[in-house]
């Protein structure tokens, strides 16, 4: 049985600190194999007060995700490899990382230079927001049951792509469609276009240097997605270190969360096909987005922990929407 690493947290900004450990008075033996790293390691986190929820949503999870990378080793591997000796060198390494996102503070996505969506990977870095999305078992599970022939999608956009990894996992699924990958900051687009070249992807998403629609094309979309920036600007003041080190401007939506959200509909009333339907996740802004766009009559998307908190308008309440 493989040592198992879990996904990540899947909303923005959902931070929860490591509480700190309970006093024992002993004091512990310096670790020497794997699996005594992973606990000093724990601790560690526990100790410092490390927040979590842009890779993992437990230290432990983190930290054995961290040691495998850092040690070059594969994240699949047995747990017999708990039992391994570590060299001086590779303590040296792992001081050196945990050193890094424990104090430091550097989450651990910009460490590793990656992050998973479900089976697929990204290049990561400072430019972009560290992939976290609830489209990753939306798009696959509920998606299709809204197009009249998911078969015969032709164009889908990603609107705020940061990485591209949500227009990567749209163009996977509609594999005969064209995917736009819309971003305002030219530095992350520069990170998507990474990754679409990894994914071999070049010839169907097209990146596109906009605010919103603005500079896009008028063309008809059978699919419409945005996982934009929601975060009330407040709130972003308050994160936790972690998560300042991500762009601010994928995370704040302005006052209440809703300024690009609000460009967003009414741009994409005449972009959308007479079959095609918007979806936006949202994070806890729920109420806020039922206040504000009432004549809308939001569907919110059930997902696996609860949360739902993406939504769904299809072509005909957007185009009849007087906002």
């Amino acid at each position: 049985m493989p040592i198992k690493v879990v996904p990540p947290a899947k909303t923005k900004s959902a931070p929860r600190r490591v509480p700190a450990p309970k006093k024992t008075g002993k004091k512990a033996a310096e670790p020497v194999t794997l699996g005594d790293w992973l606990k000093h390691a724990i601790k560690r986190y526990h100790k410092t007060g490390a927040t979590l929820g842009q890779v993992a949503t437990n230290a432990h999870d983190e930290a054995l995700y961290l040691l495998l990378r850092t040690l070059a080793m594969p994240l699949d591997s047995k747990p017999a490899l708990l039992r391994r000796k570590l060299t001086g060198a590779e303590v040296m390494a792992v001081e050196h990382m945990l050193h890094r996102r424990l104090e430091e503070r550097i989450p651990a996505a910009y460490l590793t230079r990656e992050a998973f969506l479900g089976e697929y990977r990204f290049y990561v870095d400072e430019r972009v927001i560290i992939p976290r999305s609830y489209f990753l078992e939306i798009i696959p599970q509920q998606l299709d049951a809204w197009l009249p022939d998911p078969a015969k999608v032709k164009r889908v956009v990603d609107v705020c792509t940061g990485s591209g990894c949500l227009a990567i996992l749209l163009a996977h699924h509609f594999p005969k469609a064209k995917v736009d990958a819309i971003d305002l900051s030219p530095d992350a687009l520069d990170v998507a276009r990474m990754n679409v070249r990894n994914h071999k992807l070049q010839g169907r998403v097209k990146l596109r240097h906009s605010d919103v629609f603005d500079a896009v094309p008028k063309v008809k979309y059978d699919v419409i997605l945005s996982n934009p920036p929601y975060e009330p600007s407040a709130h972003c003041e308050r994160l936790p270190a972690e998560f300042h080190r991500e762009p601010r401007m994928a995370l704040d939506g302005g006052e209440d969360g809703l300024d690009i959200i609000r460009k967003f509909l009414r741009q994409a009333r005449d972009r959308l096909q007479p079959h095609g339907v918007v979806l936006i996740e949202v994070g806890g802004l729920q109420a806020a987005m039922d206040r504000e766009f009432p004549g809308l009559d939001l569907y919110w998307m059930h997902t696996a922990d609860g949360s739902n908190c993406v939504c769904l308008i299809q072509a005909d309440r957007l185009r009849a929407w007087k906002g």
